[in-house]
């Protein structure tokens, strides 16, 4: 009887290390009024060196087409 409760606290101890990441994101959800990580920029309102690189090679490759 004793392996079994030895068991039932272990398998306790691993599902409370299991699902203590998504009981955290749910307490942040709650407290932030839905937002999770606080207040976080839309997608494509930041500048970014890469979208703007990305932007320009796509410009010239336009360019070239074009003429």
């Amino acid at each position: 009887m004793g392996g079994v409760i030895e068991l039932m606290v272990l398998m306790l101890i691993i599902a409370v290390f299991a699902f203590a990441p998504l009981g955290y994101f749910i307490y942040m959800y709650t407290m932030k009024n839905g937002e999770p990580f606080g207040d976080i920029e839309p997608h494509g309102d930041s500048e970014s060196a890469l979208l703007n690189n990305v932007a320009r090679i796509i410009e010239m490759v336009r360019h070239k087409i074009g003429k």
